[in-house]
């Protein structure tokens, strides 16, 4: 048996692109294990580390040799391999020869398909050692890396330069030779706290050395640490860090020994919305703001150092006093651009490019005006508010601070709405409008909010369908899906009945002429329909589900609240205990159905043929019963009316268990396959149910 010991790589670099480590991390570790895989080679677990200036895989339990391996290799026929007398041919001498025996050494396969020569025998196993040159360099090949570099007199090519390779099995270093550097046992430490080399004894002691030399190399608890510093620090403050996840991972891609310092800046920059400083904090200087437990901004923020400095005041010190010029401009920003309403500012939408076949800003404004006008009633908005708000949707877009942080738009709109004494619901509507921001965002609070943000996305989404920029493949330079889930969302979510159709045909008559936008109509609703399909999927509805409503609708029947209450219809109808046995019913009423000639099915149902007791019995359930079944269909409530239709399942079960429906007499038949048919139409009213599971 072979023995295992810890595999160690790591890789060291100059400072890698912070938003890159963690990709690349995971995606080295990967690699590395599945050219581990690749080779036969037994391992334990791996773990992907990493640093601002080192990637790093260490995997426990690598046996230190391949298994040897039995292999069987097929050669010519046998009736190629020997001539009539019995003596071998070329071919079977040149296949004996390519394995290194002699013909007679030779075995024989027989099965029913044939009979041909083979070589059987055992590979031993190779040391891992000899192998993890290969296993690396075809790893680091295979790096997403967008752009790579080069560096010095080397030809080799990497994302930054490589001073350094650490590669241990257990406690031996194995040789290799990676971008012109020979591996050793010395990696580096922080740059300042211990620029010495860090000699690792055995690859499991590699964590607790660095750590030693002040280095988090594990991603993960460096991760954890800076929030728990973050957090505590906080605290220490009065107030509460404000976590945003993208700027954590930046940071922890950042730093390798991390520290939490506070510092603070003037009270009167709190005049300006706190949006924009948390903006300008966060995006411009990396730091976490602080707010109050009534969620108002303190003038204080954390940053995290790269190290533990002697005199932690001239870092807090140095990082106010940059902090001060980017608060600055900020305040700056604000004030100007309240000197001119957001009103004013809808001439210069004219001067912007939205699209080069759909027009400007201002012509997409127009369109998104026209759009919310006709839906007004539809969302119980007011037709003068919503074009008041379509109106300024885009103004802020010409703001100083929107130039600066494109991601307040909206935002800064509501802001600047309010100043200039706009109506709040109007105000408010210009924030939402680009609601759901991001997935898991909540969609428009208000009516207004989501009237506007259908009408935008509607625009954008027949617009760039019409102009042959729709996504292909990964590529959405668009961002159409994001537009067209943040749609549907707020559709279902809000509560309002609006057909897919009706509403891309509405935007399309809005669309510049010569883009024929109404050629894409049909393209669009069913764009629209596999982004509900996932997002069904993700929220745990089988596919199944979906398909079952689908079948049933035409695309111009396609209104995606009415969708939603159909699939959870079918999901409360799927754990009822009569499920399965009507699931399955309805696959037999459809088979039967479909080799049934339309003609051979009564247009009505005869109750006077009605002759069998189970047959009768069905009728008069389905009777009893169809009233009401239609009467929740036409009020959507289509969970009770597939609970009505649950009780049929004994009457059901029953007709199939007595009844033949294809009798010898045409016009009985007939009357059965017309009560089949009726069944069928009260289900597919709602979904088709043969596509559900057939077990309850």
């Amino acid at each position: 048996m072979s023995e295992k010991a810890t595999l160690l790589f790591e890789l060291g670099t100059e400072e890698l692109p912070p938003g890159a480590l963690a990709g690349l991390s995971t995606a080295l570790s990967e690699l590395v294990v599945a050219g581990l895989d690749r080779h036969g080679i037994p391992h334990g677990d791996a773990r992907a580390l990493g640093a601002p200036r080192r990637l790093a895989v260490k995997i426990a339990d690598v046996d230190q040799r391949q298994p040897d391996r039995d292999f069987e290799r097929r050669g010519p026929a046998l009736t190629a391999a020997f001539d009539d007398n019995g003596e071998p041919t070329k071919a079977a001498e040149g296949f004996a020869r390519s394995c290194g025996v002699e013909v007679g050494e030779l075995e024989r396969l027989e099965n029913e398909e044939g009979a041909w020569l083979v070589h059987r025998g055992t590979e031993t196993g190779q040391p891992t050692a000899s192998l993890l040159q290969d296993i690396l360099e075809q790893a680091l090949a295979k790096l997403p890396i967008p752009k790579r570099m080069r560096w010095g007199d080397e030809t080799t090519e990497f994302v930054r330069p490589v001073h350094w390779v650490v590669l241990l099995l257990g406690d031996e270093v194995v040789p290799a030779t990676l971008f012109g550097v020979s591996s050793g046992r010395d990696s580096r430490g922080h740059r300042f706290h211990h620029p010495d080399p860090v000699r690792i004894a055995t690859a499991d002691d590699y964590e607790k050395a660095l750590r030693g030399a002040y280095v988090l190399v594990n991603i993960t608890d460096r991760r954890d640490h800076i929030l728990q510093a973050v957090r505590a620090e906080g605290e220490k403050l009065g107030g509460e860090a404000l976590i945003d996840e993208d700027l954590l991972d930046e940071v922890t891609a950042l730093v390798e020994w991390p520290v939490a310092l506070s510092g603070s800046f003037d009270d009167d920059f709190l005049r300006v919305p706190s949006e924009a400083l948390i903006s300008s904090m966060q995006g411009h200087q990396r730091y976490f703001p602080v707010q109050d437990a009534k969620g108002a901004l303190l003038p204080r923020f954390i940053t995290i150092a790269n190290l533990a400095s002697r005199d932690p005041a001239q870092v807090i010190a140095g990082n106010e006093r940059v902090i001060r010029p980017r608060l600055a401009d900020a305040a700056f920003f604000w004030d100007q651009d309240r000197a001119q309403s957001l009103d004013a500012r809808t001439a210069g939408l004219k001067t912007v490019v939205f699209q080069q076949s759909l027009g400007t800003l201002q012509d997409k404004v127009e369109r998104i005006q026209a759009i919310a006008a006709d839906y007004a009633e539809a969302f119980g908005v007011e037709v003068a508010a919503a074009k008041r708000a379509a109106h300024l949707c885009k103004s802020d877009l010409l703001t100083e601070m929107v130039g600066e942080f494109p991601e307040l738009q909206g935002i800064m709109g509501r802001y600047y709405a309010s100043e200039a004494g706009e109506p709040e619901s109007v105000a408010i509507a210009l924030d939402e409008i680009y609601q759901p921001r991001q997935a898991g965002d909540a969609i428009a609070g208000t009516a207004l909010g989501q009237l506007l943000a259908v009408a935008e996305r509607a625009d954008t989404l027949t617009g760039i369908f019409a102009i042959g920029k729709a996504p292909s493949g990964a590529k959405d330079p668009f961002a159409l899906r994001r537009a067209a889930v943040g749609l549907l969302r707020t559709l279902i979510e809000g509560q309002h009945a609006i057909p897919l159709a009706e509403l891309f045909g509405n935007a399309a008559a809005r669309q510049p002429d010569g883009v024929n936008a109404g050629e894409q109509v049909e393209a669009l609703v069913t764009f629209c329909l596999e982004r509900l399909r996932g997002l069904y999927q993700e929220a745990g509805f089988g596919a199944e589900i979906f398909e079952a409503v689908r079948g049933v609708l035409s695309i111009e029947d396609i209104e995606p609240l009415d969708f939603d209450r159909r699939i959870r219809a079918c999901r409360d109808f799927g754990e009822l205990p009569a499920a399965g046995s009507l699931a399955a019913a309805n696959k037999r009423i459809r088979n039967i159905l479909r080799r049934a000639d339309d003609k051979a099915i009564a247009r009505d149902i005869d109750v006077n043929r009605l002759e069998d007791a189970a047959e009768k019995g069905l009728h008069k359930a389905i009777t009893e019963r169809s009233a009401r079944v239609q009467h929740c269909i036409e009020g959507g409530e289509y969970s009770e009316a597939l609970a009505l239709l649950a009780e049929l399942r004994e009457p059901v079960d029953r007709f199939f268990d007595e009844v033949m429906v294809m009798a010898d007499d045409p016009a009985l038949q007939a009357n059965r396959l017309a009560l089949l048919k009726h069944l069928q139409d009260l289900f597919l009213a709602i979904a088709d149910v043969s596509a559900l599971p057939e077990s309850g």
